[in-house]
């Protein structure tokens, strides 16, 4: 009894020590087969990876909600709103406003430009410009020389002064680099005689207040450097 018991404990370890074996074997080819496939990481997912250049083209027939003039003129589809505008329809500004709707609009047709302010980049007029900001004001980039005038932003119903003597170029960088405008919307601002706007991925400028051209193109992030 003795000896067949010990004899059976032997072949109960070999055949351990073997499954052990065959366990280590199986769980090596299985990392090995996943270390070679594709890592989730590096795959494409739909699910994971959203690219906003890529998105489908909307629906030119699919009716949202038109501007006219500021002024919401009911649901109509991109052509027919551009027809009520008067303008062709690559000319819309379409977005989702606050409520997650979707809009169409001419550009900053809901923001229409600020009365200008009294004091100009001279220092002639009677109304002051406030010189407190509302916000903190980060230090003025430096860009390359060219002549300078005062940088004003419009907010808060009124004009405050950011900076004195700025290049055109340092005032538009400290006012919209980074910044980004929805359809529809605009924000305003002023270096010396000139009228700045921000609408959706670019800067215009203007010398009358009316009649807005294009300064710079934003790019990733909304820069404008």
């Amino acid at each position: 009894m003795a000896v067949q018991d010990r004899k059976r404990l032997i072949w109960l370890a070999i055949g351990g020590a073997a499954a052990l074996v065959l366990a280590i074997v199986l769980a090596l080819s299985l990392s090995s087969r996943h270390k070679d496939g594709p890592r989730m990481n590096e795959g494409t997912s739909p699910g994971l990876v959203l690219n906003i250049d890529e998105a489908p083209t909307l629906d030119a027939q699919k009716e949202l909600r038109c501007f006219v003039n500021g002024e919401f003129v009911g649901m109509l589809s991109i052509p027919e709103c551009a027809k009520r505008n008067g303008v062709a329809a690559q000319a819309l500004d379409v977005g989702i406003d606050e409520s997650g709707e979707m809009i169409a609009a001419p550009t900053a047709s809901l923001a229409p430009p600020p009365v200008l302010p009294s004091l100009d980049a001279t220092g002639d007029g009677a109304a002051p410009v406030s010189n407190e900001p509302s916000e903190i004001v980060p230090e003025a980039p430096r860009t390359a020389s060219g002549p300078v005038a005062a940088c004003l932003r419009y907010s808060g119903g009124q004009w405050n002064r950011l900076s004195d003597s700025l290049t055109l170029g340092a005032c538009v960088t400290l006012l919209y680099d980074g910044r980004c405008e929805r359809p529809g919307s605009a924000s305003y601002g002023r270096w010396g005689a000139q009228s700045l706007r921000l609408v959706p991925k670019r800067v215009e400028i203007s010398e009358d207040n009316r009649n807005f051209r294009t300064l710079v193109e934003q790019g990733a992030g909304c820069s404008v450097k």
